[in-house]
């Protein structure tokens, strides 16, 4: 399954890539990740940097998936608001995981800094705004919310906005914390720096079946691939939005779309205030942010769709949608569209991550970013499974665990997945 159709950004910023050949012998190892894409390769980081042998295959190129397609939005607030998460989780667990979420940026930013690539990242505060007057009230909630369990925000009124803006809106939270990065550069250098520290890497390498190693052989598994086999004890699924190549019963997700466009550079971008990140309260909303040549990412109008559009006319009125939409923010530019594309991603009903063991299948993890805060809870849960494996305990790994009973915001009471 394609998971985007168009024009990719990302991918023009690395003109060579590193490659890593094909499997094509039979190895043994202590951990098998299947999948090259932001979640696999930063799992395959941690384990490297915890000494742990690990082999990492990707039926594609590394990066070539929905991280090549990323917004690179690095945000701690998830889709789902804090409140809701109390509503649902209860106010422990909640904040637990939003703390969780915080850390993770912070893992990703000292990453970043670390690369000698280097991964364009850089410390961004997120203006979210309130779409319409009505939603001025709740977004005051959430404010007081954050404020009470310490994470960073101010409240702006329609006068602090429009001190800093060419646009006008009733009331939004300035969040401090969160950042912005090139997802593609950021994936291809931490791939080569786990190489380095161990990590085994083979592209084009698809995941053929899993079945359990003979007995006598050292091993718990065997995962035979389209090159060779792997012998080995632990198998972490790190599959993007295709979740029906993790197999168990606990994974039920559900794919949509989304559209993005990237422009030509501005001259200048006087008027944004500190480039900050930006998003609304409508659901679907509208995101936006800038590149270090002045470029402008504009996101959203997410759709309850499989598989993406398929013609260059139907995304185009999509794109020219998001250009007017930005356009109504800042008047003053006039952008030209140079980049667009439609890509799918995965939600669950209850908003958070499935990560962990599986309980049906000892052995087996799930490394499953899925939510709007993909980048982010693929660093919690390259974490987690860090943790997991050498014995550690995160304090989300229950909250995002696969049979976790699902609670779905207005639902009444959880259910199981």
């Amino acid at each position: 399954m394609s998971l985007h159709f168009g024009t990719l950004y990302w991918p023009e910023t690395c003109a060579k890539p590193a490659s890593y050949a094909a499997l094509n012998e039979d190895v043994k190892t202590r951990v098998a990740i299947v999948g090259g894409g932001m979640s696999g390769v930063a799992c395959g980081y941690e384990l490297a940097r915890s000494g742990m042998e690990a082999v990492l295959i990707e039926q594609g190129r590394i990066a070539g998936g929905s991280s090549a397609a990323n917004s690179g939005i690095v945000q701690f607030m998830s889709d789902r608001m804090l409140g809701d998460f109390i509503g649902t989780l209860g106010e422990r667990d909640a904040v637990t995981l939003y703390r969780a979420c915080l850390q993770a940026v912070e893992r990703l930013l000292a990453i970043s800094e670390r690369l000698p690539r280097g991964a364009q990242a850089r410390r961004r505060c997120s203006l979210y705004y309130a779409s319409t007057p009505e939603e001025a009230a709740p977004l005051r909630q959430e404010y007081e919310l954050l404020r009470r369990h310490g994470f960073g925000a101010d409240w702006w009124d329609a006068s602090m906005i429009a001190e800093r803006f060419p646009f006008r809106k009733d009331a939004a939270i300035l969040t401090h914390g969160d950042a912005e990065f090139n997802p593609y550069l950021f994936v291809l250098a931490l791939a080569e720096e786990a190489v380095k520290l161990g990590l085994s890497v083979y592209e084009h390498t698809a995941l053929k079946s899993v079945h359990h190693a003979p007995a006598g052989s050292g091993a718990r598994f065997v995962v035979e691939t389209s090159g060779g086999t792997i012998e080995a004890d632990h198998i972490v699924y790190a599959v993007g939005y295709t979740p029906e190549q993790a197999g168990g019963r606990w994974i039920r997700a559900r794919t949509c779309r989304t559209y993005a466009i990237v422009t030509d550079p501005l001259a200048s971008l006087t008027g944004w205030h500190e480039r900050c990140l930006l998003w609304e309260t409508a659901r679907p909303y509208l995101y936006a942010r800038t590149t270090p040549d002045n470029r402008l990412v504009v996101g959203g109008l997410d759709e309850n769709l499989r598989l993406p559009v398929l013609t260059a006319k139907e995304l185009r009125a999509h794109s020219l949608r998001l250009l007017s939409e930005m356009n109504k923010l800042f008047p003053q530019w006039k952008p030209e569209i140079r980049y667009e594309w439609c890509g799918s991603f995965c939600e669950s009903a209850d908003g958070l991550p499935w990560i962990g063991e599986d309980p049906d299948r000892p052995g087996q993890h799930y490394l499953l970013g899925y939510g709007g805060n993909g980048a982010v809870y693929s660093m919690l849960g390259a974490n987690v499974i860090r943790d997991n494996l050498t014995g550690n305990d995160h304090p989300a790994s229950t909250i995002v665990r696969p049979d976790r009973r699902v609670a779905i915001p207005g639902a009444g009471a959880a259910s199981s997945v």
